[in-house]
């Protein structure tokens, strides 16, 4: 089975080095539960390889068999201190023979699971591997309502990325459609390598799918899943959810059933 993000491996951490403040939130977080911590969605380990550098025991899983590849590229495939434990497997079913103090999903991994169906299945497994005590955090964004409604088939442009290492870029370049009434974002987005004279040397197009959540939704899919919302933060800065928020992070443990 194609698994999508695995054309993303090589350019991921080039393609989102700007996406770092949720980093030292999601490490604050998994210090405060003690460990250990589970990641669902790990990717190539933007945020498990800080929280196990923090000293913190964390088990990354990810679906992606080249996401995983990098992963352990960029720490070896040990589990020795500092290190994280990964995983390939699928965030919707999934039994690791032990509990966790924290599990995470963050940067909208939870998004990716495309029905309600898939969304239920993920929090009975995350449920099943929670400690007492145990408190599940995930984020996502709030939808723009104006983006919803908009039929412009143009591409917009995001940023320019610098390389890291060279003197490259990559010009960054997205675009939507939107399928409301299954609240799917079919998305593309285009990454032009561009080097120090202006020339484009490569373009590239990755195309993922994401199914949009409300507040609302979200708070009775969670309740649903027999879980209690503990907090829903507006930012990484745990700053209130409110009408000008663009992220919803939700803090919840399992509640108790009937």
């Amino acid at each position: 089975m194609v698994n999508h993000f695995d054309s993303w491996a090589e350019i991921y951490d080039w393609v989102f080095a700007w996406k770092r403040e949720d980093v030292r939130f999601y490490v604050e977080q998994a210090r405060r539960s003690g460990g250990p911590v589970l990641e669902l969605g790990s990717g190539t380990g933007r945020i498990a390889i800080p929280i196990a550098q923090a000293g913190v025991e964390v088990v990354g899983l990810e679906s992606s068999t080249a996401m995983l590849g990098e992963a352990r590229r960029k720490t070896g495939s040990g589990t020795s201190h500092g290190h994280p434990e990964w995983i390939e497997g699928d965030m919707r079913d999934f039994s690791l023979g032990r509990r966790f103090a924290l599990v995470i999903i963050p940067f909208r991994g939870f998004l990716s699971l495309l029905t309600v169906e898939e969304q239920l299945d993920c929090l009975r497994c995350i449920r099943d591997h929670l400690a007492p005590g145990g408190r599940l955090i995930f984020d996502v964004f709030v939808p723009d309502l104006n983006m919803l409604v908009d039929d412009d088939s143009t591409p917009f442009y995001v940023e320019d990325v610098p390389h890291p290492d060279s003197d490259r870029r990559l010009v960054v370049w997205h675009h939507n459609r939107f399928d409301n009434h299954n609240q799917i974002n079919n998305a593309r987005t285009i990454l032009e390598e561009v080097d120090s004279t202006g020339e484009v040397v490569r373009r590239l197009y990755r195309e993922f799918q994401i199914r949009y959540m409300h507040r609302f939704e979200a708070q009775h899919l969670l309740e649903l899943a027999v879980f209690r919302v503990e907090e829903l933060y507006g930012d990484f800065e745990l700053g209130p959810f409110d009408e000008d928020s663009t992220d919803m992070v939700w803090v919840a443990s399992p509640a108790e059933s009937d």
